[in-house]
């Protein structure tokens, strides 16, 4: 595995070795070149993207899912049928009209407009949904029949919720994060126990959240920072479990040890891990019960990443907080943030997504735009150029 991956501490590398058990723009040769530059370089209009580890995905307006970044190492985390990174986008390939994409640490996952759930990549813990098989350069059909409306890939897992409101989980269950009753990898959709109706769920490093139609917000899996919201940072639930704090959240994003949540009230709430102020509360203190982001700033939706998250305020504006060793926070430093910083420019977003020391995000004007680290090519910039700022994804 990379560098980047082995940086996020030694207890994520022994949980993942458990979990495992042990270019692009062609160059024009007629007179006048003009044309075909300008189609090679044509930004995408996306309607979301997603971020991860090392790699980015998005869905266009016209249904098409795009991914850029590591590729070679993932095992098909592109999805172009191919092992080769990509510092633009990508088309995955398939021919499939996808309305959501979910990038994963090792895999990716998207919803069709036809309400099917396909994903590629890695599958050592049957995080792909499709059985028992290898690594997948191109999409593969989730079995199971289910009909999806919403798709999330964590580290080594995935969940779903389908079109009548039931969450399914599957892949790697080593701390409960399917929320099955078990902790029994499964390798193709399982049924989250608790009789739940949800209306959005979220699959983050080791656990899993989701808010149910009646904004109630469960958790399950790993907590041992506190993730799971229930006043403690002990054990791992394998079934959902209510969070503490009595709180009406329409919103809810798990990230790697941290989660936050937005109230239908607009008030961003976080609990767990805070060694990098990624609760955003003005500490670093580990919170074990939704404490408020501070600011007093309205919030339309927030992303936990991994060690920093962010937000766009009912105003469109793009706010972050915590680990920004990288910039990855995008207000132009590379400065630690324990309070929301807004990110840098006069963009107005629609959508963001945190990832691994970068972050990107939709413009209301539906343009992709990245920020953070690009070694590997995640900005989707056509460079590995750190960027402190956003900088538009570039043209297929």
């Amino acid at each position: 595995m990379k560098n980047i991956r082995w940086a996020l501490g030694p207890a994520l590398v022994a949980g993942l070795l458990a979990m495992l058990g042990c270019r692009e723009d062609e160059s024009p040769t007629a007179p006048e070149p003009a044309p075909a530059l300008a189609v090679a370089t044509a930004a995408l209009a996306f309607d979301q993207v997603s971020a991860s580890l090392d790699h980015t995905c998005g869905v266009t307006t016209d249904h098409r899912a795009y991914c850029w970044g590591l590729n070679s190492e993932g095992g098909g985390d592109i999805g172009d049928g191919t092992i080769s990174n990509r510092l633009r986008p990508a088309l995955v390939v398939g021919g499939h009209s996808f309305r959501q994409v979910s990038a994963g640490w090792s895999h990716t996952c998207g919803v069709t407009t036809g309400n099917q759930a396909y994903c590629w990549g890695r599958n050592f813990s049957g995080q792909l949904g499709a059985g028992p098989i290898s690594e997948q350069l191109k999409p593969v059909l989730v079995v199971g029949g289910h009909q999806f409306r919403q798709v999330s890939a964590g580290s080594v897992h995935t969940c779903g919720l389908t079109t009548d409101n039931r969450a399914y989980c599957w892949g790697a269950n080593h701390y409960g994060e399917l929320g099955d009753g078990t902790y029994h990898v499964r390798y193709q959709p399982v049924l989250v126990h608790g009789g739940f109706k949800f209306r959005q769920v979220s699959a983050g490093s080791s656990h899993t959240c989701g808010v149910t139609t009646t904004y109630k917000t469960y958790c399950w899996g790993l907590n041992a920072n506190g993730q799971i919201g229930n006043g403690t940072n002990v054990g791992a639930p394998k079934l959902p479990v209510l969070v503490a704090g009595g709180h009406v959240f329409s919103q809810v994003s798990a990230g790697y040890h941290q989660t936050c949540a937005v109230t239908t009230g607009e008030r961003a709430f976080c609990w767990g891990d805070n060694a990098s102020g990624e609760i955003g509360d003005g500490t670093t203190s580990q919170r074990l019960t939704p404490k408020a982001v501070a600011g007093g700033l309205s919030f339309e939706r927030v992303s936990a990443g991994i060690q920093h998250t962010c937000g766009e305020t009912s105003g469109n504006r793009a706010y972050c907080w915590g680990d920004n060793s990288n910039g990855g926070l995008g207000d132009g430093t590379t400065s630690q943030r324990l309070k929301p910083v807004p990110v840098s420019g006069s963009l107005f977003f629609a959508q963001l997504s945190a990832g691994y020391r970068y972050s990107c995000g939709r413009t209301s004007a539906a343009k992709a735009y990245c920020w953070g680290f690009n070694g590997d090519g995640e900005l989707g910039d056509g460079t590995t150029t750190e960027r402190h700022q956003p900088v538009p994804v570039a043209g297929p």
